[in-house]
């Protein structure tokens, strides 16, 4: 067999007559200098000290090389630099930047490097609920980790002076293995997960794991309910809005919310009964469409119950739409009175704004890795949906904090990790201080300063 061998220059050609060369030689160097803000982001809020509080450790105090706090550190802020595998940390364990992050420069012993590789990551993420045992000696906290959400939520902003408006929606985590809880769906037409996510603006508030073959609007009620009730701790006479699809427009969840001074906006499955008590709306807009070229709509109410599920007759707001040259009848129903909501403003100003949960939703998944489940069993999918969770917190924190005013206050997480995040650094370690000498051509310079004093002054 050939030996294998490894380099030690090579060469680019020649530019305006000089020779370009490479070798890896240039020291200890990291493309994620820029995460030292995210550092900076999580000693403002804490976010990740407070997780690591909802771990527990049995392990032998003498033999730990990694406390489970470095070990939280190092998963969150590796998800929020793009490494969505276990696998990465393999080479990670050496990087001095996120060895910073983690708070960990140097090892115990002589045979370890600064940082944990993916095994022992891997038996952080296998922690058992509420428990440790004889060979899993780290245990978690689900209701801890839970309440955290809502706490960081409530640390984050000032109390609000309109209501509060939690948005909830159901999506899917396909599913490649023979994992614990796959269904399949025939609305995806895949093996998945149906999680539920909450959301307040961008601030996310819930994301629990749950079975394909449930109802979207399975375990929301006890979520809403948990939820609510915290916010009532700190803020107890805030007003709280719900809004939602059709798919959360059930009974039990209505009825609480009347119940328990909680409004609503939920969708409506249309069916030929609504559609026939807007009949003369419709032909309204069809009339005004013809006469315009233009989509037309008339907004109507009406009082409207189901004639088996629903426990009374609710107020209903009709959209009688005419757009490109058929009907498009649309329905909510809510608990605001008229007096609060008219019509047109219920349906454009506030239910349809529902739809920026999504863009939050894909951006957890997408750009935190929240989709990837690749663990046999739910309830370890469901910490690693928590750790990716964690991570969106800490990436909005910095957007928040941060950002705005800047070219960057709406970025994505994906944007703002490539374009402040990924900045290419020399690191140079000696017994008084770490220098992170950044690339002079960084082009967002300017940016990042403001960020960092932002940062310092939010962390006094």
């Amino acid at each position: 067999m050939p030996t294998e061998c490894i380099q030690d220059s090579f060469e680019f050609g020649t530019v305006d007559g000089r020779e370009v060369v490479g070798k890896f030689d240039g020291g200890v160097i990291s493309s994620d200098a820029g995460a030292l803000l995210l550092g900076q982001a999580s000693r403002a809020t804490g976010i990740v000290r407070q997780f690591a509080r909802c771990f527990s450790d049995a392990r032998v105090p003498e033999a730990i090389e990694h406390s489970v706090e470095t070990l939280v550190g190092q998963r969150i802020f590796g998800l929020a630099l793009g490494y969505e595998d276990l696998n990465d940390h393999d080479q990670l364990r050496h990087d001095p930047v996120l060895a910073v992050l983690a708070g960990k420069l140097a090892a115990g012993r002589k045979d370890c490097a600064p940082l944990a590789g993916k095994s022992t990551l891997n038996r952080l993420e296998l922690s058992r609920a509420d428990h440790t045992t004889r060979y899993c000696k780290i245990g978690h906290d689900p209701e801890a980790i839970e309440r955290l959400a809502v706490t960081l939520f409530l640390d984050a902003e000032p109390q609000p002076r309109g209501p509060i408006i939690l948005d909830l929606d159901a999506t899917h985590s396909i599913l490649h293995g023979e994992q614990e809880g796959r269904f399949f769906s025939g609305f995806y037409d895949c093996y998945c997960y149906l999680p539920l996510f909450i959301f307040c603006g961008r601030h996310l508030l819930a994301a629990k794991l749950r079975r394909a073959s449930a109802d979207a609007a399975d375990g929301a009620l006890e979520e809403v309910r948990r939820i609510v009730a915290q916010i009532r701790e700190r803020w107890p006479n805030m007003a709280i809005w719900l809004r939602a699809d059709s798919g959360f427009c059930r009974d039990d969840l209505m009825t609480w919310c009347e119940d328990n001074a909680v409004d609503y906006v939920f969708g409506l499955a249309r069916n030929k009964r609504l559609v026939r008590q807007i009949g003369r709306e419709l032909r309204t807009a069809k009339r005004k469409a013809a006469r315009t070229g233009a989509p037309a709509r008339v907004y109507k109410e009406l009082r409207y119950a189901t004639r088996e599920t629903w426990s009374k007759r609710r107020r209903v707001v009709a959209k009688a739409e005419w757009t490109q040259g058929e009907a498009n009848p649309r329905f909510v129903v809510t608990s605001l009175g008229l007096e609060r909501a008219k019509t047109r403003f219920l349906y454009e100003d506030v239910y349809c704004q529902r739809g920026d949960m999504e863009n939050r939703i894909k951006e957890c998944q997408r750009d935190m890795f929240a989709d990837r489940m690749p663990a046999a069993t739910m309830r370890v999918n469901q910490l690693r949906l928590w750790f990716s969770c964690m991570a969106y917190i800490l990436m909005c924190a910095l957007r928040r904090i941060a950002l705005a005013g800047t070219k960057l206050a709406t970025a994505t997480c994906a944007t703002i990790r490539l374009r402040l995040l990924k900045i290419g650094a020399q690191v140079t370690v000696s017994v008084r201080r770490v220098k992170i000498a950044f690339a002079s051509s960084f082009p967002m310079q300017r940016i990042f300063a403001i960020a960092h004093d932002r940062l310092c002054k939010a962390a006094r």
